[in-house]
């Protein structure tokens, strides 16, 4: 597992810019964000996600494992609805998946095109497929593309992870939370992800 090439540097600039952020960063000096290469699964796994726990997700997404072997678009369109919902799935997600795995099939999305594109321009690409939000898009750029300097203003846990580190009332206003990410700039994907870890010390894997 190779991590990102900024980490080091990012960690070294946001303890430098930031105390209370520094000290959790110093919590956890061998941890570092890795990528999972496929981003087909990266994508599902952040569908199955989305407004559930991670220990609720984690459970839903072992069972869909389990059941479906090996996570492809092609599988994902062949699998039945049934068996989607008995992994704990919610008729929507099942639907989601779905789309997905048709936008993956019929090269409705490049992904290998999306080196060229700027962080906003692979969010708005990635929304025109059903279930996909900007959230999940975000997840998609932290933990598939790597990029730096993303922050998911309305992830639950990244508030959280503010409020706690800053002594803050939860939840904080979202225009307060994105004025106090100009400081971490350019680095905000890692301020995140150390705010997630203060909350849950085993990393989220998309």
């Amino acid at each position: 597992m190779k991590k990102p090439i900024f980490w080091e540097k990012a960690k070294k600039y946001l303890i430098k810019k930031d105390k209370k952020l520094g000290n959790i960063i110093k919590n956890y000096p061998k941890d570092f964000l890795f990528s999972k290469s496929d981003p087909f699964y990266t994508l599902a796994r952040s569908i199955v996600g989305q407004q559930i726990s991670v220990k609720a997700a984690q459970a839903v997404w072992d069972k869909f494992e389990n059941k479906i072997k090996k996570v492809t678009p092609a599988n994902t369109s062949n699998m039945h609805f049934m068996s989607m919902k008995s992994c704990g799935l919610s008729r929507q997600k099942v639907n989601y998946l779905k789309s997905l795995s048709d936008a993956f099939l019929h090269k409705k999305i490049i992904p290998k095109n999306w080196i060229k594109l700027s962080d906003e321009e692979i969010i708005n690409e990635l929304v025109q497929i059903k279930g996909i939000g900007r959230w999940t898009a975000e997840m998609f750029l932290i933990f598939n593309l790597c990029r730096p300097d993303i922050f998911p203003v309305d992830d639950i846990g990244v508030i959280k992870g503010i409020c706690n580190c800053y002594n803050l009332k939860y939840p904080v206003n979202k225009d307060i939370a994105i004025k106090m990410s100009e400081k971490w700039k350019p680095y905000r994907s890692v301020a995140t992800w150390y705010f997630w870890r203060s909350l849950d010390p085993i990393p989220v894997e998309y």
